[in-house]
C-alpha cells in the first residue's frame, strides 16, 4: 500500500472516507463472512460440544485491507453474522445497541405471517424470494430455510435466491424499475394530497 500526504485544506472530504470504509467492509461481508450452519452458534452439537468450539477448528479465510494488512478469521466470520438469526450473539456498544429479539431474521418473518390469513401462510412459506446485499453471506439461505422449519414443521419451506450477484443486490431496484414502465403504473399513483387525505389505507386500496 502507498500513503499519500495531502497538503491542509486538501484532504479528501469524510464522505469519501466512509464510502471506501463501506466498500471494504461490503467486499468483507461477501467474502470472508458466513452464517453457521446446522444449529445455532451458540448451541451444543451432537458430539456434546458448542457449535463455536467447532467453528474454531474451522478453515479460516484470509482478507487483505486496504492498506495491505493480510488477517486470517476464524470463528469471528461466524459471529458477524449470527446476530441476524441469534440477537444474543450481537456485538454491542454504547453507542451500538444490541438488537431487540423482535428483530430476529426468522421473527420478522413470523410477525409477516401473523399478519396475513392462516390459508395463505403455506403459500408464501414455498415462496421466499431473499435479496439483498446481505443474502450473498455464505450459507445464509440453508441457515434461514433451517430455522423456518423448526418454527413451521408442518409447511414447506423453498427460498428462491437469484444466481446473478447483481440481480440478488438490486432487485428491489430492479423490480421498483419494472413496475414504473408498466403501462398501467399510473393508475397506482398516489398523490401527497389524497394520501393526506386516506392516509396509509389508500395503499392497500389503490395497489391491490
Amino acid at each position: 500500500a502507498t500513503y499519500r500526504t495531502f497538503p491542509p485544506g486538501t484532504e479528501p472530504h469524510p464522505s469519501f472516507r466512509a464510502l471506501q470504509e463501506e466498500r471494504t467492509l461490503t467486499e468483507f461481508k461477501e467474502s470472508v463472512v458466513a452464517v453457521w450452519t446446522p444449529g445455532r452458534l451458540g448451541g451444543h452439537n451432537q458430539q456434546g460440544g458448542t457449535n463455536l468450539d467447532l467453528a474454531r477448528t474451522q478453515s479460516a479465510r484470509p482478507f487483505e485491507m486496504p492498506d495491505g494488512y493480510n488477517q486470517l478469521f476464524g470463528a469471528e466470520r461466524y459471529r458477524a453474522a449470527e446476530s441476524l438469526f441469534d440477537v444474543k450473539m450481537a456485538a454491542s456498544d454504547a453507542a451500538h445497541p444490541p438488537p431487540s429479539p423482535a428483530q430476529a431474521l426468522p421473527t420478522l418473518i413470523q410477525h409477516s405471517l401473523s399478519q396475513v390469513d392462516v390459508d395463505i401462510r403455506p403459500h408464501l412459506l414455498a415462496n421466499i424470494v431473499v435479496v439483498g446485499g446481505s443474502s450473498l453471506v455464505y450459507g445464509i439461505n440453508e441457515r434461514l430455510k433451517q430455522e423456518l422449519e423448526a418454527l413451521y414443521p408442518g409447511p414447506r419451506v423453498r427460498i428462491f435466491a437469484s444466481a446473478s450477484v447483481v440481480e440478488r443486490k438490486f432487485s428491489s431496484w430492479i423490480g421498483g424499475s419494472i413496475l414504473a414502465s408498466l403501462g398501467t403504473f399510473h393508475q397506482m399513483w398516489i398523490s401527497k394530497k389524497e394520501y393526506e387525505e386516506h392516509g396509509p389505507g389508500i395503499v392497500e386500496k389503490r395497489c391491490k
